[in-house]
């Protein structure tokens, strides 16, 4: 090769390498350039794994495709271990005769017969080797082995860099997985959705085949509550909850798992699965470490919110944020005729906006306690707008003390005074023009209470009828703030008195 011709080789080599940015892309260019270039059968790379001891190919233009990510060669094994591990470069004319030769018949090399190999490295540090073959005998000449060796010098550098390339971009990724975790964590979904989301994600970000996740229940059995990918039977989890510990398992099938641990306390167990045998690398157990704690996370969160029957049903059905989907509500019940159905629509858009509420009231205050007296302020305000009848002018007052509830508590009541307002607007003031709903918020020793007073015609009988909606808030203020709910004709037969009394937690209660 004259001196042209070289100057001209090394400039195209040096073009593709400085190319690409991924890995994956710059090896393939290396291996296909240099062979069209210096008039080979087959160029390949070889790259130290992470434990440093196994050779594995990761691109070549000559050898079989599967092979790729598969073959691999101890440390100083075969020809091209042989010049990976003393750094020098190896030529053999006929490569199957040489004692350091050995044959990796996955990669289908037989059909060659001549082999140069040198090591890639980096200021001394050897990352790897390349190689280049013939399909016909080939003396190798001076020329030729100095060129792969400046080869290599040049690829040894873009192959670092396309290295810290990907390991940003995976980092990247990662973190853009937990800021979904994190999104997840703090948005009004199930927890079984939860749940979903990350094993998905999990499997996705490490490439297994699937992922479980399971949850210790009442008696410290596990169940699984989450899947991704075809079932499999995963050993040894009950070492991981007495552990506390990850788990590695390399053989079929090969597994990660982590406990989900929230303040000190195992809580399930994150397993990854593979169905072949495959090593788990540290970036790997550390991130999906960090995913279980963000799931231990969003299990303590979704219990808080997700804890009553019907708060959990609400989440379930809207999913994601509360107020677009009242307003996409409000659209469809625009274009609804049937006034029964319309009513349907408007009930269904009060309790989300109930829910909604809450949340407002609580993002506002940095997630900590719900100012009860604000928050039924709030709802009265958006119910009287929702529920407005042309020609009836109804008033609601809210009046009392400021006391403090945490989320769930403060959640329960929300729903609960919704659908007695909402009652009251819908049924106390037919055949009226005008009228009165009176709120007072009031706190006695260890209780509050919530009474609702309209001015209304009030019902017949000692009861009135045991509609859904008052099921409904039987339900939260017996089941969910533990106290008592009463409904009453008003003084002299007139109006309805509504009064919900409950235990204060007892974190609040001072003295």
């Amino acid at each position: 090769m004259g001196k042209e011709a070289l100057i001209s080789a090394i400039r195209r080599i040096t073009n593709a390498i400085n190319s690409a940015l991924d890995l994956a892309t710059t090896l393939q260019l290396i291996t296909s350039t240099t062979a069209e270039v210096m008039g080979m059968d087959s160029c390949s790379i070889y790259l130290l794994d992470k434990s440093g001891e196994y050779l594995v190919l990761r691109a070549s233009t000559g050898l079989a495709p599967q092979a790729i990510g598969k073959a691999k060669l101890r440390l100083g094994e075969g020809l091209t271990g042989w010049a990976a591990l003393h750094a020098v470069p190896v030529a053999a004319k006929d490569a199957a005769s040489d004692p350091r030769f050995k044959l990796l018949p996955e990669t289908e090399e037989w059909n060659f017969k001549s082999l140069l190999a040198v090591p890639l490295s980096i200021q001394g540090r050897v990352i790897g080797a390349m190689n280049v073959q013939t399909s016909s005998y080939h003396d190798y000449t001076q020329e030729e082995i100095e060129l792969l060796s400046l080869v290599a010098d040049l690829a040894a550098g873009a192959i670092e860099k396309a290295m810290l390339y990907d390991n940003m971009q995976r980092q990247l990724e990662e973190l853009l997985a937990l800021a979904e975790v994190s999104k997840t964590i703090v948005s009004p979904l199930y927890l079984d959705d939860v749940l979903k989301v990350v094993a998905e994600m999990a499997a996705k970000m490490i490439k297994a085949t699937g992922c479980s996740l399971f949850l210790l229940d009442e008696k410290g059995e596990l169940i699984p509550r989450a899947s991704y990918g075809p079932p499999q039977t995963i050993p040894k989890l009950e070492e991981v909850i007495s552990k506390g510990e990850p788990l590695v398992f390399t053989e079929t099938p090969a597994f990660l798992a982590v406990p989900l641990t929230m303040r000190d306390k195992v809580r399930g167990v994150l397993a990854c699965y593979s169905e072949k045998p495959r090593l788990f690398s540290q970036e790997e157990l550390r991130f999906l470490s960090t995913l279980a704690n963000q799931i231990a996370l969003a299990i303590e969160n979704a219990t808080l919110v997700a804890g009553i029957t019907i708060v959990r049903e609400m989440h379930h059905r809207i999913k994601n944020n509360l107020q677009t989907v009242a307003m996409l509500l409000r659209m469809q019940m625009a274009e609804e005729k049937n006034q029964s159905a319309r009513r349907s629509f408007q009930e269904a858009i009060n309790r989300i906006l109930s829910i909604a509420t809450v949340h407002d009231i609580l993002s506002s205050q940095g997630f900590q306690q719900v100012d009860v007296l604000a928050l039924i302020e709030r709802l009265a305000s958006i119910l009287a707008e929702n529920m407005a009848v042309p020609g009836r002018n109804v008033e609601v007052k809210v009046q009392g003390q400021t006391i403090f509830l945490p989320a769930r508590p403060a959640t329960a009541l929300a729903l609960a005074v919704n659908e007695l307002i909402q009652n009251a607007l819908e049924h106390a003031f037919v055949g009226k023009d005008r009228g009165t709903i009176s709120i007072t918020v009031g706190q006695a020793r260890e209780k509050f209470s919530v009474e609702i007073t309209d001015d209304g015609i009030g019902f017949s009988g000692a009861q009135p009828k045991q509609t859904l909606g008052l099921q409904i808030v039987q339900t939260l203020i017996e089941d969910d703030l533990k106290g008592s709910f009463t409904i009453k004709s008003g003084e002299k037969g007139k109006g309805t008195q509504a009064l919900i009394e409950a235990p204060l937690p007892k974190t609040l209660i001072s003295g």
